[in-house]
């Protein structure tokens, strides 16, 4: 784990999901309009892409958290699985969110 206290890097994860998705689908939208696509529909089909590439890069890595719940299995430190498992949970809340922003700002129905 990291040296910061566990809520900071429970903040930390949830607002670099939200950035991450926000931004890269503002970003991907601005690219659409400069090649001729329809933008909010690139920026609403963007965020629905770059949802799990947040929750990574939220989270620091798949090696770290994949170290952290080998060690809450197989050593039983139950609290590094629940801090692991918070994280993603986290991570996974502000991309959600993000992503709510957004079709709430494009006024796009979210499709599966």
């Amino acid at each position: 784990m990291n040296d910061q206290p566990f809520f900071a890097s429970l903040i930390e994860s949830y607002f670099i999901a939200l950035g991450v998705v926000i931004g890269g689908s503002i970003i991907g939208g601005l690219a659409a309009f400069l090649t001729g696509k329809p933008p909010l529909t690139e920026v609403i089909r963007i965020s629905n892409i770059i949802r799990i590439w947040a929750i990574i890069a939220a989270i620091g890595g798949t090696f770290d958290t994949v170290y952290s719940f080998e060690k809450g299995f197989l050593d039983g430190q139950t609290k590094d699985l629940f801090k692991q498992f918070l994280l993603i949970l986290s991570a996974l809340g502000g991309a959600q969110t993000a992503a709510m922003l957004i079709n709430w700002l494009t006024q796009e129905q979210i499709s599966p």
